[in-house]
């Protein structure tokens, strides 16, 4: 289902924590009120929505991104392609566009709802918790990245093998293997079986 370029409607950072409101949610999944941003990462959180987005290239690798050495959270570590809160009210599918835009300056070619995760991680170096309900969305991605340098330091395309390597010897993000693990079954489907994932 292909998708037309994103634009901000509510400014261009979603790292600003202040004054931000997060979607809280059940176990289900279902809206159950809003929290400002960074009220509900401190312990020991708050469940609320989430997305994260796996775009890969025509050759099947996954664009990853090093997180801004300036965020407030999770600071120079690597994670997956894109990932970020909805608006209250706002469509994950929605989210997920306009935010890979943002950060990355790309919009995906494909961008599919790859199922949902629930999990919760703290996160040692800031002292916040993610406790979130996770859409998971995966896709194909064909122009270079332009990166918002507030936001991403920088960016790789790297093979299932090329991951292993780089996930060993470099600082992730503490939710990156549990949305990848969660998203195998439909990134398997979009790049097929020789491409390793």
């Amino acid at each position: 289902m292909p998708i037309t370029p994103a634009t901000a409607t509510h400014g261009s950072s979603e790292d600003t924590a202040e004054a931000i409101l997060l979607e809280l949610v059940d176990e289900n999944g279902v809206t159950i009120g809003t929290a400002e941003k960074l009220a509900a990462h401190q312990p020991p959180g708050r469940l609320h929505r989430a997305f994260s987005v796996f775009l890969f290239d025509p050759r099947g690798r996954l664009l990853l991104q090093q997180r801004a050495l300036g965020k407030y959270h999770s600071p120079g570590v690597w994670s997956n392609t894109c990932c970020g809160h909805p608006y209250p009210g706002e469509a994950p599918f929605a989210a997920a566009a306009r935010r890979t835009h943002e950060e990355l300056g790309v919009s995906p070619s494909l961008l599919a709802a790859a199922g949902t995760v629930r999990y919760n991680h703290p996160d040692p170096a800031s002292g916040l918790v993610e406790q979130e309900y996770n859409h998971l969305f995966v896709g194909l991605v064909q122009a270079p990245p332009a990166p918002d340098p507030e936001e991403v330091a920088q960016t790789v395309f790297v093979t299932a093998d090329e991951l292993a390597e780089r996930h060993a010897r470099d600082p992730f993000s503490a939710w990156f293997m549990t949305v990848l693990d969660a998203a195998r079954p439909a990134i398997r489907e979009l790049t097929g079986p020789t491409a390793g994932w």
